[in-house]
């Protein structure tokens, strides 16, 4: 069988991935008061002329949690989705210890977007990846990544020519991996990734 002398013969290659952050939302279903935890709490970050919520933050899982009055909560920083709802509990926990607050029952954590980022160990042809894929921008003048939306599932992807990539979107950890799996297939198939040559 013929090679294509263009490409090169491709050694298997996984991609890897890390989750840079998780944003996750919570209702503790009563109002707050915001004063009340800035006195027992000197650490936390409240400047109501800045911004509506305080910032509560955690050493252990790094993060940092917006509170609302409403007594809606905005979790960021986390790495894993386990750490997002450990993050919020703490916190409920801290509120409910301090007389803040009077729920009894955990607050149901929503993850509401995943941030990761990886390389998939190939070089992209970014100009073929806009005419092979539909749901594509590539404007290298304005930016040096194409922006891909996937579907199924439903991500968006930074992808660079180098073989990086940045999903935003996934509102579970699996789909991440899924949607990166998906979309190795994808370029492979479109023949737009080249991975390096085998010894």
């Amino acid at each position: 069988m013929l090679k294509n002398p263009g490409r090169t013969e491709m050694t298997e290659t996984k991609p890897s991935m890390r989750i840079q952050n998780i944003v996750a939302s919570a209702s503790l279903d009563q109002t707050i008061n915001l004063d009340l935890i800035v006195e027992k709490f000197p650490h936390v970050e409240y400047r109501p002329k800045v911004f509506p919520g305080l910032v509560f933050r955690l050493k252990k899982p790094k993060t940092a949690t917006l509170i609302f009055e409403t007594g809606k909560m905005v979790c960021t920083g986390a790495k894993s989705e386990k750490s997002a709802r450990k993050a919020v509990n703490k916190v409920a926990r801290e509120l409910k210890k301090h007389g803040i607050i009077s729920v009894a029952s955990k607050p149901v954590v929503h993850i509401q977007n995943i941030v990761a980022s990886g390389e998939l160990g190939g070089e992209i042809d970014l100009e073929s990846v806009v005419y092979k894929l539909r749901r594509v921008m590539y404007e290298p003048e304005q930016f040096p990544g194409a922006v891909y939306r996937m579907n199924d599932p439903k991500v968006v992807f930074l992808i660079f020519s180098a073989g990086k990539l940045v999903c935003v979107g996934a509102k579970k950890e699996q789909d991440v991996y899924d949607a990166v799996d998906k979309l190795k297939k994808i370029l492979e198939e479109k023949e737009v990734i080249f991975y390096p040559q085998k010894n």
